[in-house]
């Protein structure tokens, strides 16, 4: 189970867009500094501090190939994430379930009350 801090660390890289789009391009695969920054308006320090939350939240690790430093993504925290998060979307589906429920009858007491009226003319 992700700590609290670790959840904490998690939402506040993932709070900014730029993180979540460098998160996007490491999707396809791994990729060095030059190339994460390649499609920002920034400068390339600014997105090795981009790169250093992701890092410091367990996002992203940073390899070693001679002068290259390839970044991955760890998919391990989002996974986690994903398990907290299933929490509340399990109690919202219950909640959606009870209110189509509802709808249903209310749909089905309208369609008898329009029937009785329609007999009645």
């Amino acid at each position: 189970m992700l700590s609290t801090s670790g959840l904490d660390a998690t939402f506040a890289a993932l709070a900014d867009p730029t993180r979540r789009a460098i998160l996007a391009r490491l999707l396809e695969g791994e990729a060095s500094v030059l190339e994460l920054a390649e499609p920002f308006a920034m400068s390339q320090p600014a997105v090795s501090k981009h790169l250093k939350v992701l890092e410091n939240a367990g996002l992203i690790t940073r390899g070693r190939d001679a002068q290259r430093r390839p970044c991955r993504i760890e998919v391990e925290p989002l996974s986690q994430v994903n398990h907290w998060l299933d929490r509340y979307r399990t109690l919202w589906e219950a909640k959606f379930q009870r209110l189509d429920t509802l709808l249903e009858e209310l749909k089905d007491e309208e369609k008898a009350m329009k029937a009785e009226g329609g007999n009645e003319a």
